[in-house]
């Protein structure tokens, strides 16, 4: 009688197991932009390397992107962003950490969420709320996505005074995560 109770046990735990791991969806693509318009030029740079999570069950949303892969259409754009404004040696990626309210796992069509929590960038952490919609596709693919403002000064970003008129004092990002169930 022990041996069968052992067994049911285990099968149990190995039920809510795959139950709980079913709750989470990764990143299976990804695109992270910006745009910054200023008076003498605008900028723009995406991103397909950032990776996301989401837990549905705990409505946890997290996700970080590395800063060195936006990809910009002048090189030298590229690489003052890297070395002058973001110091991407000493500061490789933003994130994310959160949790979302307005979602529900079982609606169809699309939703609007907002996700509050902590984003650091440029090593420093903000408290922010980022507005979003999240659309349930199947029952293993998930479609996030938002558009938000960050003010470069919120993150200790600094713009040289000769370059005032080309570069923005914020920036609106663009964030398109497709998640699968894991």
């Amino acid at each position: 009688m022990k041996s069968v109770s052992k067994i049911l046990s285990i099968i149990l735990l190995l039920a809510l197991g795959t139950k709980a791991s079913a709750q989470k969806y990764s990143t299976e693509k990804s695109t992270v932009g910006f745009y910054s318009h200023a008076t003498l030029e605008d900028i723009k740079a995406n991103n397909t390397q950032s990776k996301a999570i989401l837990d549905v069950a705990n409505h946890s949303v997290a996700f970080t992107i590395p800063i060195r892969d936006f990809k910009f259409e002048k090189s030298l754009m590229q690489e003052h962003f890297n070395e002058k404004y973001m110091e991407s040696d000493k500061f490789p990626k933003s994130t994310f950490q959160g949790k979302m309210t307005g979602f529900d796992i079982n609606k169809k069509g699309p939703q609007q969420v907002s996700a509050t929590g902590k984003m650091t960038m440029h090593g420093v952490t903000k408290d922010v709320e980022i507005p979003g919609t999240v659309e349930v596709v199947n029952a293993s693919t998930i479609h996030l996505n938002s558009v938000f403002t960050i003010k470069l000064d919120d993150y200790q970003i600094k713009i040289p005074q000769l370059l005032w008129q080309k570069i923005a004092e914020q920036v609106e990002v663009k964030i398109d995560f497709t998640l699968i169930q894991k």
